[in-house]
């Protein structure tokens, strides 16, 4: 007998997987459905704005800034239908409980719900931070109203985010360059990375000398051991010397050059040498806390090599299905039931000994963090043991589990017991030193090590065992060494020492972070060397334009400030209205509006655009050379010399000697080659952006010249007048096709060389070259079946995952035409620019087909008769969307967190 309506209570939750797991819980009184993220937002674009504000002055906004700055939302066109969805979906229920997350964006999504569905019925709000059925249940029993402060705060982001990126931006596109964005914690993190890199500019390096000597005991133990002084005088350290001259501060150490040291070597050789002292002294470490967002990112990425955006994913993924608890937090708590079965795991899998006395509690170093969260942990009690969630999780899932599972276990354990050793040994006024570790009791260290941003730092469970001695004994000297040292200039920020350094600074939130640093990625701010964070040189225009005409908005304690008001709002200490008021009009200090006005007119686009390397001191070329970044990219000015720069070249190796190299080349190439004997036009071996190229003509001709690039494996040393000419030829007509009569050519393409006839095409086989390939050789790879070549048989996948929970095929990574994409068999998606195909995980595959399904995507096409082309377009749309709902349902968590630093996906 089918419920009636007064017994029956629709559950909304953010994603489908959310819904699924929370499904299992609930009777078949409850109906679960989800939102998929926000279902309205400010207007994107002037599409999106209302007809009846399109003429308001403040309308590019989408915020009313003369009333209050009230927001207008809209519904997005793709979230109508589920919009619909729900409402029938409510008008078949007597109650409503919102079961959104329990930050900011939850409560936000669960008041945006209220005001678009007007529910008629009993309204609950829902909050737990698991995904159990004893979490459920307690929620279920203690519902609360939607807490009208943590929407405000939510919404006052949204406004403030949107006033600065829509007034910010366009000053950006008329003085740097289009498509670029500004942000409110996304510039000031771009103005920390170019910082760092002008430090790394600005450094002089120092080389120094030291000995290692290798010592042997009486025993026939051998060990090496480091100078430290010789006659009374410190050999230095890297510390000791200045970064910005390479000179040594305190000159009364003892500074040793190659031949200096070579000569102390010989002299302490055969000296004798005793032990002077052995000191040893006791040391205790303890565990760290449990992981709270930014902890977890940092430590994902130096463990697993997990982006912040992958960690972000596959944690969703976990506390989605149940496995952990909610990933977005800054607290370091743990419930008791979590600290029991914590200390429990620590009995069962170590033993008594490793288990402290009384539970450890662990208090949150970060500004405003709510101690009423709690840290990420394995969800419910008892643990799950990761062994036995091995064979349900993905690679990536269980590999973050277990981090989460190792950290929450040990934060519970002893502290690790250890000493720490240092030997000295004297002779022929020569000071050696050794230092050395021994582990008495593991402790913590038995589950879990932290990892270390420094890749030469020692961890904490490597010992470091020496000989037993005691002071007065003799020892050999067996070998000494001279060695150089060269100071290194401060590391480049990674995606951890980032999120940590923001997290420091009290800048933004850790719950943003990823999607900052997919945004600094996506927008070329940033390229990636390894993990290490590169910017651009359009990233330094950016911050020197900002940091020099609109310096409060990327001061990092005016930032600071913001998040503490915005948090003051939150808790209903500060109004929301007289907050964005000050921000944008000012109120003593000018506000954004006032900082902006008559920008356009005064900034001078060369000159936030320009930076000096240097001024040559010799050589027939001695004006200053500038790096410009131009509409088509940065170059190198000197004079009337121009120079392209490669994309990858860091802004730290720009060095004046490169700039000359690359300018004198650069010049070089204005020096033809010879002419070529048909035109008479010069013939020019040139250094472009995208490497080096040969050109037939200059720009003053009438015609534009004709440039070709050089083959695979070509370098510039390869090309004579000769190679030349026949590049420029290309594509080449090498006779006609005895069968067709069509002509075969042979070209170089995008993706290499190939030969054409008509629509055939075939690529040219390793080491035969478009320029050199005969007639009869094409002949032979066209005769090839068609198979060997294009969609008939494809080439093998770059990876291969497990099947789509959407058509059930395995979803494949491939290498296309216009670059790497992924496809489930039926939707294709390509990958962003900055994605690394090396790093993309099931998660990524499945959230970008996702997307791409959403919008109507590119799916697979398949031969059909023209009269059933209107059907199947429909099909694919049918399918597509399909694909966008149930890849959704099991990768949800990448779309939410690709967009949190401002609002859920498609808020």
């Amino acid at each position: 007998m089918a419920k009636s309506k007064s017994e029956k209570a629709l559950v909304i939750v953010e994603s489908p997987a959310k819904a699924r797991t929370i499904g299992k819980f609930l009777g078949n009184r409850f109906t679960v459905e989800a939102s998929i993220g926000h279902i309205r937002d400010l207007p994107h674009g002037a599409k999106e704005v209302p007809e009846q504000y399109k003429k308001e002055e403040w309308s590019y906004l989408g915020v009313n800034v003369n009333e209050s700055f009230t927001p207008i939302y809209i519904v997005p066109g793709e979230k109508k239908q589920q919009v619909a969805k729900l409402r029938k979906a409510l008008k078949e229920c007597g109650e409503l409980y919102l079961a959104t997350d329990e930050d900011r964006e939850g409560e936000a999504i669960s008041w945006h719900l209220c005001e678009v569905l007007q529910p008629k019925v009993p309204v609950h709000r829902l909050v737990f931070h698991e995904i159990t059925e004893e979490a459920i249940a307690q929620a279920l029993s203690s519902p609360r109203a939607i807490d009208d402060g943590l929407v405000r705060a939510q919404e006052t982001r949204r406004i403030l985010d949107r006033l600065y990126g829509y007034e910010v931006s366009p000053l950006l596109w008329r003085k740097v360059g289009p498509r670029l964005s500004a942000g409110r914690v996304q510039s000031v993190a771009v103005r920390l990375i170019v910082d760092r890199e002008q430090q790394r500019r600005a450094f002089v390096s120092a080389t120094y000398w030291d000995l290692v000597a290798t010592f042997r005991t009486e025993r026939g133990e051998q060990f090496d051991a480091a100078l430290v002084s010789y006659q009374g005088r410190r050999v230095p350290s890297g510390k000791d010397f200045d970064s910005e001259t390479g000179r040594i501060k305190n000159e009364n150490l003892l500074l040793l050059d190659e031949a200096a040291a070579r000569q102390l070597a010989d002299d302490l050789q055969k000296q004798q040498f005793t032990i002077t002292s052995l000191e040893e002294k006791p040391y205790t470490s303890k565990p760290y806390p449990p992981f709270t967002t930014s902890t977890l990112q940092q430590e994902a990425n130096r463990k697993l090599g997990f982006t912040a955006r992958r960690t972000m994913t596959t944690a969703q993924s976990l506390y989605e299905n149940g496995h952990i608890t909610y990933m977005r937090t800054d607290s370091t708590n743990l419930a008791t039931v979590a600290l029991d079965a914590a200390r429990n795991l620590v009995r069962s899998e170590y033993g008594e000994q490793f288990l402290t006395p009384e539970p450890r509690i662990y208090k949150s170093k970060v500004k405003n963090a709510q101690e009423a969260h709690e840290a990420i942990r394995p969800a419910g009690h008892p643990f799950e043991l990761p062994g036995a969630l091995k064979p349900v999780l993905s690679s990536d899932e269980y590999r973050l589990f277990e981090l989460i599972w190792k950290r929450t276990i040990a934060s519970q354990m002893a502290d690790a017991r250890g000493r720490r050793i240092v030997i000295t040994i004297g002779g022929a006024e020569a000071v050696f030193q050794v230092s050395g570790r021994v582990i008495d009791f593991p402790g913590y260290l038995r589950a879990y090590v932290e990892g270390s941003d420094d890749p030469d730092a020692e961890l904490a469970d490597k010992e470091t065992l020496l000989p037993a001695v005691k002071a007065q004994d003799e020892v050999a000297c067996q070998q000494l060494v001279s060695k150089d040292h060269t100071t290194q200039p401060p590391a480049r920020y990674t995606e951890a020492s980032l999120t940590r350094a923001l997290e420091e600074l009290g800048i933004g939130r850790p719950s943003t972070y990823a999607s900052i640093i997919d945004t600094i990625l996506k927008r070329n701010y940033v390229f990636k060397k390894g993990t290490a964070l590169v910017p651009s040189w359009i990233a330094f225009s950016v911050s020197k334009l900002l940091s020099e005409h609109l310096p409060r908005l990327v001061d990092y304690q005016f930032t600071a400030d913001m998040e503490d008001d915005l948090d003051a709002i939150s808790r209903g200490e500060a109004e929301y209205v007289e907050y964005l008021n000050r921000f944008y009009f000012g109120n003593g200090n000018p506000g954004l509006k006032q900082q902006l006005k008559d920008k356009v007119e005064t900034i001078d686009a060369r000159d936030v655009s320009r930076f000096l390397i240097g001024k040559p001191e010799s050589g027939e070329h001695q004006e200053e050379i500038f790096l410009r970044v131009g509409r088509y990219g940065p170059f190198l000015e000197q004079g009337e010399r121009r120079a392209s720069l490669r994309d990858d070249l860091a802004p730290d190796e720009l060095t004046l000697t490169a700039a000359l190299e690359m300018l004198d080349k650069a010049a070089m190439g204005d020096q033809p080659l010879g002419y070529c004997p048909d035109t008479g036009k010069p013939i020019f071996l040139k250094e472009g952006r995208f490497g080096p190229y040969v050109q037939m003509g200059t720009t003053d001709d009438e015609e534009k010249p004709k440039n070709a690039s050089l083959l695979r494996g070509m370098t510039p040393a390869d090309v004579t007048l000769e190679v030349a000419l026949k590049l420029l030829s290309l594509p080449r007509t090498l006779g006609q096709h005895p069968e067709n009569g069509e002509d075969v050519v042979s070209q170089n393409g995008r993706f290499g060389p190939y030969i054409k006839c008509g629509t055939e095409t075939r690529s040219l086989p390793a080491g035969v070259s478009p320029i050199e390939v005969t007639l009869s050789e094409a002949l032979a790879l066209l005769a090839q079946p068609k198979q060997t070549r294009g969609r008939g048989a494809a080439k093998e996948p770059l990876k291969t995952f497990e099947n789509s929970p959407v058509t059930e095929q395995p979803v494949k990574l491939l290498e296309g035409r216009y670059g790497p994409y992924v496809t489930d068999g039926v939707t294709n998606a390509s990958l962003p620019k900055a994605a690394d195909p090396e790093n993309l995980t099931f998660a990524d595959a499945l959230t970008l087909l996702a997307e791409r399904a959403a919008k109507g995507g590119s799916t697979k096409k398949k031969a059909a008769p023209k009269k059933k082309a209107a059907a199947k377009t429909t099909q694919k749309k049918t399918t597509a969307q399909k694909a966008a709902k149930k890849t959704t349902a099991k990768s949800s968590s990448t779309a939410a967190t690709k967009k949190k630093s401002t609002t859920k996906k498609n808020s």
